[in-house]
């Protein structure tokens, strides 16, 4: 057999060997690695290397290699899966960068982390003054945690006390101008449905890139060109009314941070006055 033709099919067997060890080892080698991960994944390069390329005459000891760094990668994984100790000599241990609004020198020196690169990691995070955060932790993935102080958290639904039904995911039942029947059958939903609703559209399957039903049984679709159905333009009522309603969430999410009862009954009294004034409106 030609040399070169012996190093292609040894190629291709390794790439093959290679592409099954992963599948076996998990996402999590092609994700986030831990130390051990990291130097499993160098390892194995290497030695797929070598059994493409070395024409020593026992190169198929390359696959022995293989072999055994497979079991014990498997093997760590299963014990670090079942075992907190052995998890954190394996994957090691998180640290704690900054707790209670304070910055712990000693453990970025622990860690080998220059201020510069800490304030990258923060920056990261769309954090730029070490003073907004509360707690910061490195993972043994070498990422930074962070938690801001209360007053720099994003204000939420919960924290302005609304109650907001739960959302579902898009389901996509059209893709590349093909009716999935797995997904739509989930949806509840039928073809003839489908049909109906992109005759609405005037619009044929085939034109169809990507088609998604939102959790309100709206379709949604991308023809590569446009998307379907556009966003109606609203009326003048509706921007005076979204007008309203975001006046209101104002004064009520300033009534709600004051920080004394005096501010927050100032906040009130402007609340109610301003309801009377477009319950007044609305009548006229």
């Amino acid at each position: 057999m030609p040399e070169w033709t012996e190093v292609a099919l040894r190629t291709l067997s390794a790439v093959t060997i290679l592409f099954l060890i992963t599948k076996i080892l998990g996402k999590r080698q092609i994700s986030q690695l831990s130390l051990f991960e990291y130097i499993t994944g160098i390892t194995l390069g290497n030695l797929v290397g070598y059994i493409s390329l070395d024409t020593d005459t026992k190169w198929y000891l390359g696959f022995v290699a293989l072999f055994v760094w497979v079991v014990v990668s498997a093997g760590a994984e299963y014990l670090t899966m079942k075992s907190k100790k052995i998890r954190d000599i394996v994957d090691g241990k998180s640290t704690i960068l900054i707790e209670n609004g304070t910055l712990i020198e000693k453990a970025l020196a622990k860690e080998r982390l220059t201020i510069d690169e800490f304030l990258e990691q923060l920056r990261k995070k769309d954090v730029f003054r070490v003073a907004d955060v509360e707690f910061a932790v490195m993972e043994q993935s070498g990422d930074v945690s962070i938690m801001l102080k209360k007053e720099y958290q994003p204000l939420t639904a919960n924290l302005l006390g609304y109650h907001i039904s739960s959302e579902k995911e898009p389901r996509t039942i059209i893709m590349d101008g093909h009716i999935l029947p797995e997904t739509l059958k989930v949806t509840g939903l039928s073809e003839n449905w489908i049909r109906k609703e992109l005759r609405k559209l005037d619009l044929t399957l085939d034109q169809v890139t990507i088609g998604q039903v939102d959790s309100k049984g709206e379709l949604s679709v991308q023809t590569g060109q446009d998307s379907l159905p556009k966003s109606a333009s609203s009326s003048p009522n509706d921007q005076i009314s979204e007008l309203v309603r975001q006046l209101q969430d104002d004064l009520t999410m300033r009534k709600q941070l004051a920080s004394n009862d005096k501010d927050r009954l100032k906040y009130q009294e402007a609340l109610d006055q301003f309801q009377t004034a477009m319950h007044a409106y609305r009548k006229h």
